[in-house]
């Protein structure tokens, strides 16, 4: 399974990609987090159901230093894995 999600609020120069990728990687979810121009978070990330549910409560609460304000996230079914592991994209 496939997720994707923006999110927005304070999260960028907050550790955010950095924590996500720690959850992620935890998770053993694959993807990658990167920031946006638009101040806001992207995640792709792909793993079980379970997994991504998880991984999509922890983004609703964010780093200690971040400020989640919305998060927008997609499901969709994914019949081969893109990623071999979660990174960050610069």
């Amino acid at each position: 399974m496939k997720m994707h999600a923006i999110v927005s609020g304070k999260v960028q120069g907050v550790f955010f990609r950095a924590n996500t990728a720690d959850v992620a990687n935890r998770l053993g979810v694959t993807g990658y987090v990167r920031n946006l121009s638009d101040g806001k978070v992207e995640v792709v990330a792909e793993g079980s159901h379970d997994k991504l549910l998880e991984l999509l409560k922890w983004l609703h609460r964010g780093s200690i230093w971040a400020q989640v304000d919305a998060v927008q996230h997609e499901f969709s079914e994914n019949e081969e894995e893109d990623f071999m592991n979660f990174t960050i994209h610069y």
